[in-house]
């Protein structure tokens, strides 16, 4: 029996529909500190700096709370005075919304971020994939496939009766 290389099997998880579409956000003039409750009000670890062009709102950087921590905190910063244009990560890396989702986790390791900004094909703000959200997408894959054997076992024993 052979089997086929995973590559040539058709499976198609676009990032638009991994994203996370409810995207907290700010601007690149915004304090630390701001962004900070903005955090702990969304319950978030991540914010999407965006700047506003006409009709389209632009991913051009993400802080995180990591950013916050190394860059403010353990610098002993005045938060009310940091702007997160001077401790976010950017250019923002992204993704278009069409983009195969399997490439994503790639692109994350080879640039050593674990978030892409999800843009449509003016550049706008879409949403976000977490390593979280692939860790998850690919979790409930994974228990899908558990669950094929068992399946086929069930309705073999279904038709033999």
């Amino acid at each position: 029996m052979t089997s086929l290389p995973l590559t040539s099997i058709e499976v198609t998880m676009h990032a638009g529909q991994l994203c996370t579409r409810n995207v907290v956000t700010c601007d690149r003039n915004t304090t630390v500190l701001e962004a900070s409750k903005l955090m702990r009000e969304n319950h978030v670890g991540d914010i999407v700096v965006v700047e506003k062009n006409d009709d389209r709102i632009a991913p051009i950087g993400i802080l995180t709370d990591r950013d916050i921590a190394v860059s403010v905190v353990a610098e002993e910063a005045e938060p009310k005075s940091v702007l997160v244009s001077d401790v976010m990560s950017s250019p923002a890396v992204t993704a278009y919304e069409w983009e195969d989702g399997f490439r994503l986790p790639r692109r994350m390791r080879r640039l050593g971020v674990r978030r892409i900004a999800v843009i449509d094909d003016a550049g706008s703000l879409v949403g976000i994939v977490t390593e979280d959200d692939l860790l998850k997408f690919i979790g409930d894959y994974l228990v899908e496939l558990s669950h094929v054997s068992t399946r086929q076992t069930i309705f073999e024993e279904k038709r033999r009766a």
